[in-house]
């Protein structure tokens, strides 16, 4: 497996000279700096991996992501011109040498999260969704109509009591945790701003999503397989309908639609253990296997669920996934394509998110992207695959 690491660009806090310290090979990034719908350029493209690549170590391996306009998700008006540009894009980056484009289809906002600084044990902070805090920020910040029907009566009751204590600092605090899912753009977005981008989605069904999400696949998988690229969705984090919002690629039986709706080796998955994870209807490593030969890019954390739904991000080899069993699930896959002959069968991965420890906490990273978490994370891996590698030479 080929390590990589995620890098948002020159503005990231974490330099590529520190990176190279990590042991990995890859970096996974993209052009954050582009608006949504318009075309990457060549020459910038060329720019950030002439950055990477400057490092003598590291080689951008993954762009992470080519996002989708919400106009196309919406499918609302003529999208020609949003295909055509996404179809230029894809031929920009295949260009320049890079295959693998991680994107996602959820609606407005990409991972949710109520807190950024939950405690560990032993010190640090984790990311973690709490049930009750979105019930809060739905029910009584947001006041979306039939926001109380996703909930218990139970998880109502104690979130008015909690709302009522708050001041406006905490629900300041419990906006900001929520908007910073999207590291990819940076616009955040204030109540009543929110309000008025998901009142853009009130004729959107589960239906209407998956109808526009075909046409996408539709419109650019055929250009990707021309290219030799390999798109690969990622799945909705957390893997459940937010804020009256449709997700459709949160399960077993939504990856298979997936696939089998453009069924070409192009159309692929992003295996995230974390987001898949986080739902207890999902055996990460079964569908791992299902689905192993359309993994293209694997991102491996580890969440702990509660019973009401709420979870925490977890040290990468605590939690809830069977980390090691998926990892062996993995490099089984790439024992096949090795033997089927295919010169790409390592599967290129990034320790995904990451505790903040030590010199981290207060660095003002990415949230869930410190350089000490995730170092941690991949050395945890790295010692799995090793051991695994081990067992398969005998």
């Amino acid at each position: 497996m080929i390590e990589a690491w995620r890098w948002f660009g020159p503005l990231d806090k974490i330099t590529l000279p520190e990176i190279t310290q990590t042991g990995a090979s890859g970096i996974v990034s993209a052009l954050h700096e582009i608006p949504y719908g318009e075309i990457w350029p060549v020459d910038a493209i060329s720019t950030q991996q002439k950055m990477v690549a400057n490092t003598g170590l590291l080689d951008w391996m993954v762009v992470e992501s080519l996002p989708i306009h919400e106009r196309i998700k919406r499918g609302e008006g003529d999208l020609s011109t949003l295909f055509a540009n996404y179809r230029q894009s894809m031929a920009n980056l295949a260009a320049c040498g890079i295959y693998t484009i991680c994107y996602n289809f959820m609606p407005l906002l990409d991972w949710t999260r109520t807190t950024l600084d939950a405690p560990v044990k032993g010190g640090g902070m984790a990311l973690r969704f709490d049930r009750q805090e979105m019930a809060i920020f739905e029910i009584f910040m947001l006041e979306r109509d039939g926001a109380e029907a996703d909930y218990t009566p139970e998880i109502v009751d104690a979130a008015k009591q909690r709302f009522d204590q708050m001041k406006q600092n905490d629900k300041d605090r419990l906006l900001a945790s929520i908007m910073a899912g999207l590291p990819g753009a940076f616009d955040r977005y204030s109540i009543s701003q929110l309000r008025d981008e998901l009142a853009k989605y009130k004729d959107i069904d589960r239906d209407s999503l998956r109808a526009n999400y075909s046409r996408f696949l539709h419109e650019v998988i055929p250009t990707a397989a021309t290219l030799g690229m390999r798109l690969c969705v990622h799945p909705d984090d957390p893997p459940r309908d937010i804020l009256g919002l449709p997700r459709i690629v949160s399960s077993h039986a939504d990856i298979a639609w997936i696939m089998d709706e453009v069924d070409n080796m192009a159309n692929g998955l992003t295996l995230c253990s974390g987001s898949l994870g986080a739902s207890p209807d999902n055996d990460v490593p079964q569908i791992a296997a299902e689905f192993a030969d359309r993994i293209h890019f694997a991102h491996l954390r580890n969440v702990s669920k509660d019973a009401d739904g709420s979870f925490q991000e977890a040290a990468h080899l605590d939690g809830d996934v069977d980390m090691v069993a998926l990892v062996k699930t993995l490099m089984n896959e790439e024992k096949r394509r090795r033997q089927r002959g295919r010169a790409d069968h390592q599967i290129v991965f990034r320790p995904d998110h990451g505790h903040e420890l030590l010199s981290d906490i207060g660095r003002g990273t990415h949230p869930g992207y410190p350089l000490i978490g995730r170092m941690r994370g991949l050395a945890e891996l790295r010692g799995i695959i090793h051991a695994l590698a081990h067992e398969q030479k005998e």
